[in-house]
């Protein structure tokens, strides 16, 4: 089999295969289909002619997504929401003319990403009480052997493995409620239209205002959320994905401090990470015990870390009520800064769960 192209090594050797269902074309555009059934439902249900048969159609195709068709509309079109409303059209020939009615690129787009960051969220924080699990088993298994502490990497007092634990534990913790503070205030967009007036669906509604209010209420209910951003331009705030991936980062900062801590000790003698019956060490000296997970985990946390400063530059640099500037850099942060922090958690929890410590060498020091 040839591997002619790039592959991402996210994907091939790190993340979870539902990491990287959350950020898949399947994912992402089966969304999109979804977000137009809840708009064309609830506008249904606030008084425009839109037909239960139109709604059915859309319903019978949210999955069945023709790449090919859509890549050759987006050739010629040279947008990718213009070229999925023609391919979903193709399979929906009813509901056709009301497919994406009164809305704007970003109310799939955007939506979507919300809809995305959420259960990135979910899935980060699964993993994270996972972690926070293992440590706590290992804390309370190991907190009475002792171990000598050190300040400046400078033998200090004697401590506990245990005690030595819940420091890392400590940092897991806040890294969860700072989560679940993120988690709990995402908001969809909903569909403020070109510039976050509404103005397109006012003129849909004859001008009236609280029509406009209850699409957005009647939307976000469809989709899991409890409400909508109050104010946006045509895009939600891109200080939003700053704010998550700072959760992202905190993240990795624990995990990083963690996995040095840990290398620090295998140098020592004190700790080893699992290490399988067929594994290798070393290609020159088989015998070695690298620690080798530890090591990955800081080279992904370094990477997640760094990407907070992209999505604090793309928030600062957006111009008015949009730029399309900020798109390209998106598609690509975003998926990789959750991606990575995935693989980050997932290989510690495998550490703590299958490392082993050595009482009788922390005993010699």
């Amino acid at each position: 089999m040839k591997k002619e192209i790039y592959e991402n090594p996210l994907c091939a050797r790190y993340a979870s295969r539902t990491m990287q269902h959350i950020f898949s074309p399947d994912f992402k555009f089966s969304t999109w289909r979804r977000l137009w059934i809840a708009l064309a439902e609830s506008e249904q249900e606030l008084g425009l002619p839109i037909t239960d048969e139109q709604i059915e159609e859309m319903k019978a195709h949210v999955d069945d997504i023709d790449y090919d068709k859509a890549a050759e509309y987006e050739s010629r079109l040279r947008h990718d929401v213009m070229a999925h409303i023609r391919t979903y059209g193709d399979l929906c020939p009813k509901a056709k003319p009301i497919i994406h009615l009164g809305a704007t690129s970003c109310y799939v787009g955007d939506n979507t990403d919300i809809i995305q960051l959420r259960e990135g969220l979910i899935q980060i924080r699964k993993l994270l009480v996972n972690a926070i699990d293992a440590l706590t088993t290992f804390a309370r298994t190991n907190k009475d052997v002792p171990t000598l502490a050190y300040t400046h990497y400078q033998a200090a007092q004697p401590t506990t493995v245990g005690k030595r634990a819940c420091l890392w534990l400590q940092d897991l913790l806040m890294d969860l409620e700072r989560l679940e503070f993120e988690l709990d205030h995402l908001r969809l967009l909903g569909c403020k239209g070109t510039t976050g007036t509404g103005a397109s669906f006012l003129e849909l509604f004859d001008g009236d205002g609280e029509k406009v209010v209850a699409l957005e209420d009647k939307i976000a209910a469809k989709m899991g959320f409890s409400a909508c951003m109050p104010v946006s331009g045509q895009t939600y705030s891109r200080k939003v994905d700053a704010y998550v991936l700072n959760v992202l980062a905190d993240i990795a900062q624990s995990m990083c401090k963690m996995a040095t801590d840990l290398r620090l000790l295998a140098h020592m003698k004190e700790f080893d990470e699992p290490f399988e019956a067929e594994q290798v060490g070393s290609s020159a000296m088989a015998y070695k015990r690298n620690p080798m997970r530890c090591e990955r985990v800081c080279s992904l946390s370094r990477y997640v870390i760094n990407a907070v400063r992209n999505t604090a530059d793309t928030a600062s640099a957006q111009w008015l009520e949009r730029t399309l500037d900020d798109s390209a850099n998106r598609r690509i942060t975003l998926p990789e800064a959750f991606l990575a922090t995935d693989g980050a958690l997932t290989l510690i929890i495998n550490v703590i769960r299958g490392g082993r410590i050595y009482p009788k060498v922390m005993e010699s020091t």
